[in-house]
């Protein structure tokens, strides 16, 4: 049993990835008889519980619960600012800005867990060597990571290490020397770069760089995955496939305490009223997985659910003409709160598709075509036209004329496609040009929003087929460059234009 209340809807969807975890509040909860407990829900299944493979929200809302890095956001502070973590302060850094040395926080311990069998399943103390292999980890072409372009070309001696892993059969040897990730003694990191990285300290904040311990993963293997082990304020308790995931408080979590400092505002809002209290409040997370957007809004309105996004089908019966809760809901007790993500989302061509990769007439004119209008009306008006790939909120940005090929223009997408080779879209031969457009998901908006693609290409005289794939199958063909034309989206990692640059 459990009571509603305090309960909060993030009218654009989640926080920012990068400021999930590291023994943050989670939010308002109810109480139960297991303690306070956080119930929310996830729209995609989670693939697995390894840092080196966190490059999707949903995986990465767990991990990071689990896990900690280096450094983390200052929770509360805007513009973005960078912390320590698990770094006992922020690095020293050398007049070359090549050489970053990080002291260790002392007595942190990872959770207890039976592939410490020296000390008999108790968790070791942390030490700096921890991030040694954690960063050679995320190295290892064996494992096949999708966040090794953090690193790639960036420390002394990693890309070898990389490419001897590659070459190498068998287990890859992590008592290979790395000249740039060195443990100077038990409690300084030593990192050394070829270059200046401006974003390094950003990227020192992802779930990638997170503190792993050795003996988990050679004591799990490829069921590593599956049985996290990390430092972080909660552990995994339970997880039932494609259902539900249970985290517990970890008892072996250090002190740490909720922040003081804040945006104007967040005092008036009640964010600093536990400011100085150890963190975390909560006992235990039970995260639901729930693929469709209208059960989770029902799980929401009744109760059980503490957290939810506005699904666009429910968006009237919420939020009034003012653009403020109605009465109902605010007689419910819940709140409202309001944030632009970090984000941009697009449709992509698979530019080694023959297709496309020397036809950029057939491009312009799929990109002319799409009426972007339609899907932010779907979205009830909630979504920004993006002029470029850097979105509001992040320096860069410059608001202005998009580019031609940007504006819907359908007479001139017709002309355009004739050019390229597909008059009414057929080719010479009379054969009708058919492309195949990859979903990330089957829910409802998902069809819905392709839907509206394969309408548009319909007027322009293109004959578009889709394939709906689960969240895993659809990386894994992203991954593999197996899909034509998909759509995605990218949530900033960190607070930099780089960011959002590296996409190309």
């Amino acid at each position: 049993m459990k009571a509603l209340r305090n309960v909060i809807i993030l009218i654009f969807g989640l926080f920012l990835l990068a400021l999930a975890g590291c023994g943050k509040r989670a939010g308002e909860a109810g109480k139960a008889k297991e303690g306070m407990v956080f119930y929310r829900s996830l729209g995609a299944k989670i693939k697995g519980l390894d840092p080196v493979q966190a490059s999707d929200v949903a995986s990465n809302i767990v991990i990071s619960q689990i896990y900690e890095p280096l450094l983390q956001y200052s929770y509360l502070e805007r513009p973005y600012k960078v912390e320590p973590c698990l770094a006992a302060a922020m690095p020293t850094v050398s007049k070359d800005r090549l050489t970053y040395i990080f002291k260790i926080k002392k007595g942190v311990y990872f959770q207890n867990d039976p592939s410490f069998t020296a000390t008999g399943g108790k968790g070791r103390e942390l030490t700096a060597r921890d991030f040694v292999y954690a960063f050679k980890r995320l190295a290892d072409f064996k494992n096949q990571s999708t966040g090794w372009w953090i690193f790639n070309g960036r420390i002394r001696g990693l890309d070898e290490f990389r490419r001897i892993s590659r070459q190498e059969k068998g287990k890859t040897n992590y008592n290979l020397e790395v000249a740039g990730l060195k443990a100077l003694d038990r409690y300084t990191l030593q990192i050394k770069l070829k270059k200046p990285y401006p974003q390094l300290l950003y990227v020192l904040t992802m779930s990638y760089t997170a503190a792993v311990p050795r003996e988990a993963v050679e004591y799990y293997g490829e069921e590593f995955l599956n049985h996290p082990v990390g430092t972080g304020p909660f552990k995994l308790k339970d997880w039932i496939r494609g259902s539900k995931i249970i985290l517990v408080r970890n008892p072996k979590f250090r002190k740490e305490f909720y922040p003081a400092v804040g945006e104007k505002g967040d005092k008036e809002l009640g964010l600093l009223d536990d400011a100085g209290k150890r963190i975390p409040f909560l006992d235990r997370i039970e995260i639901s997985i729930i693929l469709e957007e209208q059960p989770m809004w029902l799980e929401f309105i009744n109760g059980q659910l503490d957290i939810s996004g506005i699904p666009k089908d429910n968006f009237d019966s919420a939020i009034g003409a003012d653009r403020n809760l109605t009465p109902e809901m605010k007689a419910k007790g819940i709140k409202l709160w309001k944030r632009p993500l970090l984000q941009i989302n697009y449709i992509a061509f698979n530019m080694d598709d023959p297709l496309f990769t020397h036809n950029k007439l057939l491009r312009q004119a799929i990109s002319l075509a799409y009426n972007e209008k339609r899907v932010i009306k779907m979205f009830n008006n909630r979504l920004i036209p993006a002029v470029g790939p850097i979105p509001p909120g992040i320096k860069g940005y410059e608001k202005g004329e998009v580019n031609p090929y940007r504006k819907f223009d359908l007479g001139k997408a017709k002309k355009l496609l004739a050019k390229a080779g597909y008059p009414a879209g057929k080719d010479r031969e009379g054969k009708q040009l058919k492309l195949t457009y990859e979903a990330a998901g089957t829910d409802i908006t998902t069809r819905q929003r392709a839907d509206l693609f394969v309408d548009d290409m319909k007027r322009l005289g293109i004959e578009v087929d889709v394939v709906y794939n689960t969240w895993p199958s659809f990386l894994g063909k992203i991954r593999k460059r197996q899909a034509q034309i998909f759509g995605l989206a990218w949530g900033a990692d960190y607070p930099d234009p780089d960011n959002f640059m590296n996409l190309f």
